[in-house]
Order: structure tokens, then C-alpha cells, then sequence
């Protein structure tokens, strides 16, 4: 009886890990065709979906800078796509040192990202005020497309 509840048990246990091979040859690559969530998406008429070489990031602030803590905190939150969180940061950076040009830039980022067109426009202009000689931001094709440079 032993062994043959040995050899039944054997038998079960060849049949489910053959059970889960491919069935397909052996080394032989498949294909499969993309997701449809991986399709690019038309372009849209807002300047947030403005395509662009380099996708618009948002800038740490000058170590020591007052401002500085709450804009950097805003740009971990920005990169993680809490574009919402990071907005408040970056307006607490303003609150603490209205000229930190690049909390000006990040709350236009994430205000673009939020929909908030006119208000993002408004802070991409104080930023460029600010900081005309920052390439980072002069020349940021984002920051262009809503101040029509």
C-alpha cells in the first residue's frame, strides 16, 4: 500500500508540473501583440499634452535657499505624479520666499497638470521673471507654450 500511494502520489505530481509547461517548442520566442493601454495617445489641445523632446521635470531648489525644503519635498511628490500634494508644497516655497523661481516654475508644472491653465501661465511668467538666465527655464519648451515664447 505504501508504495503505491507513493507511486499514485508521484503520478499526480508528474501530471501537474506538465500540466504547467508551455506548449509551444522549446527555446522558440512568441510573440505577442501590445496592450491597448500602450497605444500613443492623440494629441491634445491643451500645453501640458504639447509633445516634446524631454518631458517637463521639476527643479530642485539652491540648497540653503529659504523655500528650499518645501519645493524640494513638492518635487518628490511631482515626480510621483501626486500632483495635487505637490502644488501645496510648492505654493508653502512661495509662501516662505515668493522669489524662488523655481517653486514659481514647479507650481506652474503641476497647475498644467491639473488643468489649471491661466494660474500655471501666471507662475511660468514670476518664474521667467525671476530667473530669465536659467536655461532650465527660459528655454523650456512648456514654459514656452504658455507664455507664447
Amino acid at each position: 500500500m505504501n508504495q503505491r500511494s507513493f507511486g499514485l502520489g508521484l503520478l499526480f505530481l508528474m501530471v501537474l508540473v506538465w500540466s504547467g509547461c508551455d506548449s509551444g517548442e522549446y527555446g522558440k520566442e512568441t510573440k505577442t501583440e501590445p496592450k491597448e493601454e500602450s497605444m500613443p495617445m492623440p494629441a491634445a489641445e491643451t500645453p501640458s499634452m504639447v509633445e516634446t523632446p524631454q518631458a517637463a521635470g521639476a527643479l530642485m531648489a539652491s540648497a540653503g535657499a529659504a523655500g528650499a525644503t518645501e519645493n524640494d519635498e513638492g518635487v518628490n511628490h511631482f515626480q510621483q505624479g501626486h500632483w495635487d500634494v505637490a502644488k501645496e508644497h510648492f505654493m508653502k516655497a512661495i509662501a516662505a520666499n515668493a522669489d524662488l523661481a523655481e517653486a514659481h516654475y514647479n507650481l506652474a508644472l503641476a497647475m498644467d497638470k491639473l488643468g489649471m491653465h491661466p494660474e500655471a501661465t501666471t507662475h511660468f511668467k514670476k518664474a521667467l521673471e525671476l530667473a530669465p538666465a536659467d536655461p532650465k527655464i527660459a528655454e523650456s519648451q512648456i514654459l514656452q507654450a504658455h507664455v507664447g515664447g
